[in-house]
């Protein structure tokens, strides 16, 4: 087992820290770290993809889940697969796709790891109708405070706080997953332009049958009659029959289509382009979209691609890397949704990603974060003066409406909100306080939010 001493952050970059890190390559070697923690304690660490500093232990022990990767079992006639934690979700994918199954919940970014979907309780675009990873989790083996391995199922208090428990519960070794049933490597997406915002949300409401994935990149630099602007974009597994009858031979191999164009150009990954340029690149992708197209036949790679899973380079000096924003409101506040909109587009973010997203019932996790209602989720750059307050105005303004900012993802959520978006919190503490009652489990995010 490697060891040493980095600073880590998140993938915004807004609060790195400084930790002992540790690569366990085996559960036994894991255990030995949670037994020989420091004061500081211990948190499992995936790819750190996430934009907060959920993953990170100032002071403290970090353990690099990476090694543990293995795939253990794989039923091709149930579709449930028994993986490590350090599995990554890309890897995965492709492990069961040439066998007809796939991933159970495809996030934005699948370069994230099991533990960390699991930890995160991440959603996919079709959250209307899957629900987050953690429903389609039939097991886990967690790594709990004394150092003991135990089985957690569905419908206990324990799998409730580990689901979305960023990583607090204890560390995740193994999941058993449910996979998703598919016929061919193709999904048909439909596209379509909606005006602004009310064009959008009525395009959206309602539960009319439609495709399973649905999302829509928002033009948050539009003004005026235009606020809210936005491309609508949705999918679904495509059967043997839509496939060409040359392609039907082999429905299940990695086709060679065209990807759609990137949202912005490889080179500028959100946060390096200014109002301007970003501007023209959002003007660009408006008017390029189709007005309404269906049934068009993607790759995998092609559809599941998002802004968020661009590579991210190093931030110019002076840029304070950006924050991810990302909240939900329930049905009937969509003119909370409105405002925060407006208020984004008039504050000319320059960002691309801006994504809104229907949600459908509430994830099992008691700090998870997908309930029914909207999800819109925004880079905001964390740099220019002033972005602190404003982000605290849209919290105050999201909280005042029932709704919940994204922990996963956060690094500067006030402490004093947190009970009046995650009512089950109070629950979670308890379990904690009684299965490690010596905090074992610690990260940043822990220590700031008081969990």
């Amino acid at each position: 087992m490697s060891v040493d001493t980095v600073s880590l952050s998140g993938s915004g970059r807004t609060a790195p820290t400084t930790a002992v890190r540790f690569s366990p390559r085996t559960y036994e070697e894991a255990a030995d770290v949670v037994r020989g923690r420091g004061p500081r304690g211990a948190i499992a660490r995936g790819l750190g993809r996430a934009p907060g500093d959920a993953a990170q232990n100032a002071g403290g022990s970090v353990l690099d889940m990476g090694a543990l990767d293995r795939v253990r079992s794989f039923d091709a006639a149930t579709g449930t697969v028994v993986c490590d934690a350090g599995t990554r979700l890309d890897r995965l994918a492709e492990t069961l796709r040439p066998s007809g199954w796939y991933l159970p919940v495809v996030p934005g970014d699948r370069r994230i790891t099991v533990g960390g979907a699991i930890g995160s309780d991440v959603h996919g675009h079709d959250h209307r109708t899957a629900g987050s990873f953690t429903r389609h989790v039939t097991a886990m083996e967690l790594l709990t405070a004394d150092g003991s391995v135990v089985t957690v199922l569905p419908g206990t208090p324990l799998f409730d706080a580990t689901a979305g428990g960023l990583g607090l519960t204890g560390v995740v070794l193994a999941a058993t997953l449910r996979c998703r049933r598919i016929s061919t490597s193709l999904i048909a997406v439909d596209t379509e332009r909606a005006a602004d915002l009310d064009d959008l949300l009525a395009r959206m409401a309602g539960n009319a049958p439609r495709p399973p994935y649905e999302s829509a990149w928002i033009d948050l630099m539009a003004r005026g009659r235009a606020t809210g602007r936005a491309v609508l974009v949705r999918g679904a597994h495509a059967p043997l029959a839509a496939l060409p009858v040359r392609d039907r031979r082999a429905p299940l191999g990695a086709p060679a289509l065209l990807p759609p164009l990137p949202p912005v150009p490889a080179f500028a990954p959100t946060g390096l382009l200014g109002r301007t340029a970003m501007g023209l690149v959002n003007e660009v992708r408006h008017r390029t979209a189709p007005r309404a197209r269906t049934g068009v036949l993607r790759s995998f790679d092609a559809f599941f691609r998002s802004p968020e899973a661009l590579p991210r380079l190093p931030a110019p000096a002076g840029r304070g890397g950006f924050v991810r924003y990302q909240f939900t409101v329930g049905p009937g506040r969509e003119e909370t949704l409105r405002r925060v909109v407006r208020r984004l587009s008039t504050r000319a973010c320059p960002s691309s990603v801006a994504v809104l997203e229907r949600f459908g019932a509430s994830g099992p996790g008691w700090l998870s974060f997908p309930a029914p209602g909207w999800c819109l989720a925004v880079d905001v750059p964390a740099g220019p003066p002033g972005v602190g307050r404003f982000l605290d105005e849209l919290d105050d303004e999201v909280a005042a409406a029932g709704g919940r900012v994204g922990l996963a993802r956060d690094s500067r959520l006030r402490p004093e909100l947190l009970a009046a978006m995650y009512p089950r919190v109070a629950e979670f503490r308890a379990l904690r306080a009684e299965t490690d009652p010596t905090g074992a489990f610690r990260s940043d995010l822990a220590r700031r939010l008081g969990l």
